[in-house]
């Protein structure tokens, strides 16, 4: 059975049984502040399961996209080591909110495994929950109960809380869970051990493939659980695994899930992977395996984390996506001999093979290519660094051990992987110390926990029941009152206070805009709220300090001027985009924006710079569009069908509903929910500040409106003001710069020259002083020269004569520098090298630098250095 059949078989089921079919929740969630990815079915379903919003239907089904490389799900490491653990992976799921229970559950999970995909009754073992004394949570009686009907009691296990009880996080909606597994041994080895006793132990051909998940628990702040007030049902079906029980395979990789990536790879690499089916494989063999699985599994997770936004970086959601590519990259490169992007070749087959089911990769294919070519490049060039770096640690090192911390610092600041350093060090004859490595690795990992360490207590819930709701695009000050409050102790920003409102005016950080500022005011206090957010469909508003009396009626009072302006660049972004539109070609799409009062940021796709004519000209079209005082036309539940068909724009990477909230102005069309101008005319003016680039086919702009186009036209003006002053006011300011450059162009070449003969007159002076020293012509001198006149000399002085080794030091500004110049016949022979000589010279000047073995400098803090450096520089010829 192809794959693209068991998806449908099981969504098909699904619905004639009165479900709804919904489509994946994006990779990448924006607007969940407690998860940086979709880790699981559950995760878009949240709000629901803590009833704070109420599902489209009370019976879901669908395939979610899912990674597990952050957090408590964590599968990074063992991808590619095993045949069944993946970074991104497909869960297929259904879904009961308060509707079915464990009966219903149960029997459609053993009805669609057995009757429509036919697998083996006596291949499925089943596990229910014992129970769990510390929780007060008894036995699943009754799940073990509907069990005995379907399957012989000697095939259902009892699992302990590690694998039958199911939690979110460490607060939250949880319950317990039946699990499924499936034994896909031959006949020969299920004949000499019982696959009841390999389940939940690891092993690669007895996996579980289904999770049924009871949810009837809140685990609190402090441990204990209360009942929900629903029961539900959140169930999840790994898919890769699932095609592998279908398609007979003992590997997910050996099913047609992964197929046409790898053959791809063996076309591209001319190296062959084996089936799993194959045994006693060389070391060399396995190595290439798996390499290839790690390829194949990654280039999936990072293509559709771009598709859906969220672009490689150095910070967040981006570094784990980066992080992820990086080890793709590392493994084709030392398994796979690629020593050139390939990874991004393998888009195409992806798209091919997915693209029906999930059109994002389809319509943005040719962006996830660009972005996954240039990661490439660009980490195949910190690797070619990192070798010459690993270089200079290991001629520094004395003994066959390098130090655990040098190579953490190759990791943590190079990207350089310390398993690839390991094999480069043993192929060289050197190890390093590992427990070094591990003890700054643990250093690093403590800093960084501690600085995101976040506690945060229960909800104090003061007004029970979904009454909250968001006014704010009709209201900047409502009365209101609390309707629940929890407090949050976090390293970064210590202690908070989250209030919840029930009729509140504050827009919550979302779409790129960032949260409202304000007050809460009663008759007695004034509270300032700092930060608006929204988490499982509640607006929390953050605040230092909690009002006295919180039972007390409030005035909620938004922070106006900075809406105002936050409103003027939101609108801003929309005129621009549809300027970029209009003058670019359709293929510019949002990928990315930020905007707050002080600027909006808008990243795009697009291939090239975008010139200053066109600059220009986006910058003029909007501006039109602001004097031409378009009216706001709000579409506040519009159903999305009639808004596309209208010609809204919607965004990929983004979660939309049956209905949608619709922006126009004029011919610009969007689906948002943010806050805009009433009119453009309120925008002022809009001022472009910067175009340059993101990543591969992504550009970003960042500009102004309002005020601060008038703050910057007024420095500008005061800055021209000063450049008149300073040269005495001349009457064609522009004539009086340009003679300027003229003058300064001709002093400059005056002065190379002079330099010039300077340096030629000190080298031929200087080549009198070399030493013969151990047969080698050495010379150590200090010259009164900038530090690139005297680089130049080195170069010069060592040239001029052969087996030279030549140590210049000089003062620029006070400070000193050193340069030493090898001879390559030297380097080779006498086994010297030049930057191993800077790094040990360079301690007397308080200063370090680095370079080649036959040429490299440095520059140091402590001038009174010099001539001990100088002194002790014979000590390498000697």
């Amino acid at each position: 059975m192809k794959s693209q059949d068991v998806r449908k078989q099981f969504l098909d089921f699904f619905k004639s049984n009165g479900h709804l079919i919904v489509p994946s929740a994006p990779i990448v969630l924006k607007d969940d502040p407690t998860l940086m990815f979709n880790n699981s079915g559950m995760a878009q379903f949240k709000e629901y399961f803590l009833g704070n919003g109420t599902p489209k239907s009370k019976r879901i089904a669908d395939t979610q996209k899912c990674l597990r490389v952050s957090g408590k799900h964590n599968d990074l490491e063992d991808v590619g080591f095993d045949t069944y653990h993946h970074t991104m992976f497909e869960m297929l799921g259904n879904w009961s909110f308060g509707d079915y229970f464990k009966k219903e559950a149960i029997n459609w999970a053993w009805q669609l495994l057995t009757e429509v995909y036919k697998i083996p009754k006596e291949n499925l073992y089943v596990s229910v929950f014992e129970g769990s004394k510390e929780d007060n949570v008894p036995f699943d009686q009754q799940a073990w109960d509907i069990w005995k009907t379907l399957i012989d009691e000697d095939r259902i296990i009892l699992g302990n809380k590690k694998d039958n009880f199911w939690e979110m996080g460490d607060q939250g909606p949880c319950g317990p869970c039946s699990e499924i597994h499936v034994d896909l041994r031959p006949e020969s080895e299920k004949a000499l051990v019982s696959g009841k006793s390999l389940v939940n132990n690891d092993h690669p051909q007895v996996v579980e493939i289904w999770n049924n998940v009871f949810m009837e628990f809140n685990r609190k702040a402090d441990g204990s659980l209360e009942k929900l007030p629903a029961q539900h049902v959140d169930t999840g079906m790994g898919f890769e695994r699932l095609c592998m029980a279908l398609q007979g395979k003992t590997s997910n990789y050996d099913t047609d899930v992964f197929t046409p990536l790898i053959e791809k790879v063996e076309q591209i690499t001319g190296l062959k992977y084996t089936s799993d089916e194959v045994k006693n494989i060389s070391e060399e063999q396995n190595k290439t395996n798996i390499a290839i699985r790690v390829v194949v599994d990654h280039v999936r997770a990072v293509a559709f984390a771009i598709a859906d936004g969220q672009l490689p970086s150095n910070t967040g959601a981006g570094y784990v996506i980066r992080r992820i590519l990086r080890r793709a990259i590392r493994y084709g490169f030392t398994f796979l001999n690629t020593k050139e992007p390939f990874i991004n070749k393998l888009v195409e087959v992806l798209a091919n093979q997915m693209g029906e089911f999930f059109p994002e990769i389809k319509s943005q294919q040719q962006l996830v290519t660009n972005v996954i070519r240039e990661e490439e490049a660009s980490f195949l060039r910190t690797l070619d660094q990192g070798l010459q770096l690993l270089d200079n640690v290991i001629a520094q090192t004395k003994g066959e051990e390098v130090s655990g911390a040098k190579v953490f610092e190759l990791y943590d600041t190079f990207g350089f992987p310390k398993d690839l350093t390991a094999l480069i060090l043993k192929e060289k004859g050197f190890s390093y110390n590992e427990e070094e490595f591990e003890v700054e690795l643990q250093k690093q990992k403590t800093r960084s926990r501690a600085a995101s360490e976040v506690s945060t207590e229960d909800w104090t819930v003061l007004i029970p029941g979904n009454v909250e709701t968001f006014v704010g695009y009709d209201k900047v000050e409502n009365e209101v009152k609390i309707t629940r409050i929890r407090k949050v102790d976090s390293k970064k920003d210590g202690i908070l206070y989250q209030i919840v409102l029930d009729n509140t005016p504050f827009y919550p950080e979302g779409g790129g805009q960032v949260g409202d500022k304000g007050t809460l005011v009663s008759a007695n206090e004034t509270i300032e709220i700092i930060d608006t957010k929204k988490e499982n469909n509640l607006i929390l508003h953050f605040a230092k300090q909690l009002p006295e009396n919180i039972q007390a009626g409030f005035i909620a009072k938004v922070n106006t001027d900075l809406r105002g302006a936050t409103s003027k660049n939101h609108s801003a972004t929309h005129l621009m985009h549809l300027a970029l539109r209009s003058l670019l070609g359709t293929h510019v799409e949002q990928k990315g924006s930020l905007v707050n009062p002080s600027y909006l940021r808008f990243d795009f796709s697009h291939f090239s710079k975008v010139s200053e004519d066109e600059l220009r000209q986006v910058e003029a079209s909007v501006n039109e569009q602001i004097e031409a005082q378009l009216q706001l036309v709000e579409h506040r539940n519009i159903p999305i069908k009639e808004a596309l068909d209208k010609g809204a724009m919607a965004l990929f990477g983004e979660k939309y509903g049956d209905n949608v909230r619709m922006i126009e102005f004029g011919d610009s069309k969007e689906l948002c929910g943010g806050i805009h101008v009433k009119n453009t005319a309120e925008i002022w003016h809009f001022k472009i500040i910067s175009e340059g680039a993101v990543a591969a086919g992504i550009r970003r702009i960042e500009a102004i409106t309002g005020d601060a186009v008038k703050d910057f036209y007024q420095n500008q003006e005061n800055t021209l003001s000063e450049i008149k002053e300073t040269l005495k006011n001349p009457q064609d300011i522009l004539k009086s710069v340009a003679s300027l450059q003229d003058d300064n162009a001709k002093l400059k070449k005056q002065v190379e020259g002079l330099l010039k003969e300077k340096v030629n007159a000190l080298k031929s002076e200087l080549e009198k002083d070399f030493q013969q020293v151990n047969g080698v012509n050495f010379l150590a001198k200090q010259v009164d020269l900038s530090m690139a006149s005297t680089k130049d000399l080195a170069s010069a002085l060592g040239s001029s004569k052969p087996d030279s080794f030549v140590f210049l030091a000089s003062l620029e500004e006070g400070l000193p520098n050193i340069h030493c110049y090898i001879s390559k016949e030297l380097v080779a022979s006498k086994s010297l090298n030049a930057n191993a000589v800077i790094k040990e010279l360079g301690k007397y000047i308080e200063g370090n630098g680095g370079g080649q073995p036959f040429f490299a400098s440095g520059k140091g803090k402590n001038a009174g250095g010099i001539a001990e450096a100088l002194s002790h520089a014979i000590e390498f010829v000697k």
